[in-house]
């Protein structure tokens, strides 16, 4: 487990934080002494998660299909004189449904979002301890109507293993995350609680995740001097069965 020691002081950059998971990251890391940055694409909602922080948070917009807003956010960081000790980039950019209703632009924003734009973040954010990105279950269990969503997050696996040879001695890993109570599934309203129950009951670990689980795992992940390359599959072993 991380301890405070380990990330006092240290710079954090998480993309895209505006999730339930990217607020509980942002939150634990502050407990811990991180000095965080939390970037999305729109001002006003990154400003009201920095609000419900305890702590002090910098938020900044950053559209990952948008190099020179990332180029910004570098320079800014530049004029701070912050050094990103750690980056992490929970983007994502769902692009689903059947391959022959599929539209370009969506699949170029899904990229753009777990692909593309990591690369484009690391290019110019230039991390020196570490870079964390998202992939996802689907990757290794794909559904019909999810093509785009498990190809962008096998991509992401394929991704953190090349940078992690690229980047040397900086570590690169991914995290893969299976059903979480994050908020992202609270649209279903009465439905919402079945689903999870009918998850928890076919997973090995019986149960579904939680933000706490995940910010848990990368925030261990991001100060283990010796796990590079990696995905670490926070489902529950629900890509076992």
């Amino acid at each position: 487990m991380t301890t405070a020691t380990e990330l006092k002081g240290k710079h954090v950059v998480i993309v895209a934080g505006g999730s339930g998971i990217g607020r509980q990251l942002a939150q634990d890391a502050v407990d811990q002494g991180a000095l965080v940055t939390i970037t999305g694409r729109s001002a006003d909602a990154v400003r009201a998660v920095a609000d419900s922080i305890q702590g002090s948070v910098a938020t900044a917009v950053v559209d990952l299909g948008n190099e020179e807003s990332i180029a910004e956010l570098a320079t800014e960081l530049t004029r701070r004189d912050v050094v990103v000790e750690h980056l992490i980039s929970l983007a994502n950019a769902p692009a689903k449904g059947p391959v022959e209703k599929l539209e370009r632009e969506a699949i170029t924003r899904a990229f753009d979002a777990k692909v593309i734009g990591a690369l484009l973040l690391v290019k110019h954010l230039r991390p020196v301890g570490s870079v964390t990105l998202f992939s996802g279950i689907v990757g290794w269990r794909p559904k019909p109507g999810m093509v785009v969503t498990a190809t962008t997050n096998g991509a992401v696996a394929f991704l953190g293993q090349a940078l992690a040879v690229e980047l040397a001695p900086v570590r690169v890993n991914a995290v893969s995350p299976g059903i979480v109570d994050s908020g992202a599934w609270d649209g279903m309203g009465a439905d919402r609680d079945s689903f999870f129950s009918g998850v928890a009951a076919k997973n090995p670990a019986r149960r579904i995740g939680s933000t706490q689980d995940i910010s848990q795992a990368v925030l261990s992940a991001i100060t283990n001097p010796f796990l590079t390359g990696t995905v670490l599959h926070l489902d529950g072993g629900a890509r076992l069965v």
